[in-house]
């Protein structure tokens, strides 16, 4: 029995994220425990992402508990993950997918549709704020930050008409009952890792990454790989109002992505591929060909 110390951040949605990897590796027989962690990301509420340090924030304190030995692998909602890991560290798995899709999320209104005129949306995703603007240039898109249950607290107390959620995040806290309507991925193109989990490790770390191959989903890895690849290229953060959704049916990876001007209400690049691959590079190598077609279309 190998004994493995898990780096979480202390968010409701990150205690059950890493909880849900004890678990799995408790069933491949190992001992696993939490260490609970609180990030810059989760400190700093009153500033968007995108001008304080963007998603890495979330991760920064994680990997030195990874670093310094406290703990031998951390879980992470991938698309909070930056594209380029800090030398010495790996994107040890990459767990299947949960729903990747955007949640319309409201007590009043049953769809983005139905909003009137002047209606308050609540997001402070660059990307959500790009697409709801090319689907509703008539509303208000305002800033909200915290973590999940913050977020609906401060929707239920009347401060917006509605907000933006994804997903997986409200599944698997057993608030699917929240959603009003899912946005559909040709409506609202989720973020790159949209809905995966990814586990950190140190680079090296063999023993960690043997416990691992049995939770790892390939076909999510693929996808997701294609889907990080277009942001990477793009140099992709959350200051990058950027979108990239992967499916693999088959062998055949089929990817869309999206690039929007916040200051350009309504301009939205999109650019998609599709190809037969065998492997995380190849499916790299389409989500690289994607980027340059959006920029081919004037993303930047």
């Amino acid at each position: 029995m190998t004994r493995f110390v898990i780096a979480t951040r202390e968010s409701r949605l990150a205690l059950w994220q890493a909880e849900h990897v004890k678990a799995l590796l408790q069933q491949q027989g190992h001992d696993a425990s939490l260490l609970g962690m609180t990030t810059r990301g989760d400190q700093i509420l009153d500033r968007s992402l995108s001008k304080v340090g963007g998603k890495g924030l979330f991760v920064k304190e994680l990997e030195v508990a990874l670093e310094q030995g406290q703990a031998d692998l951390a879980v992470h909602s991938l698309k909070d993950v930056p594209m380029d890991l800090p030398e010495g560290f790996m994107l040890a798995c990459v767990l299947e997918r949960e729903d990747p899709r955007d949640a319309f999320v409201s007590p009043r209104h049953e769809s983005l549709d139905a909003l009137p005129p002047g209606a308050v949306v609540g997001t402070s995703s660059l990307r959500r704020v790009v697409l709801l603007r090319a689907l509703r240039p008539d509303l208000r898109i305002e800033p909200l930050r915290g973590n999940l249950d913050t977020r609906l607290r401060k929707l239920d107390e009347g401060g917006y008409d509605a907000i933006v959620l994804a997903a997986a995040g409200l599944k698997r806290l057993g608030l699917a009952d929240r959603i009003r309507k899912l946005f559909e991925p040709s409506q609202m193109l989720p973020a790159a890792g949209q809905g995966a989990l990814g586990i950190e490790a140190r680079s090296g770390r063999d023993d960690v990454l043997g416990a691992l191959m049995p939770l790892a989903h390939q076909s999510t890895a693929m996808a997701v790989a294609a889907e990080r690849a277009v942001s990477r290229a793009l140099g992709g953060s959350c200051s990058m109002p950027l979108a990239a959704y992967a499916t693999l049916q088959g062998e055949v990876l089929r990817i869309e992505a999206a690039w929007g001007d916040p200051e350009r209400p309504g301009l939205l690049v999109r650019a998609q591929a599709s190809g037969t691959i065998g492997s995380a590079e190849e499916a790299a190598a389409l989500g690289t060909e994607v980027a340059g077609r959006l920029r081919a279309g004037g993303a930047h």
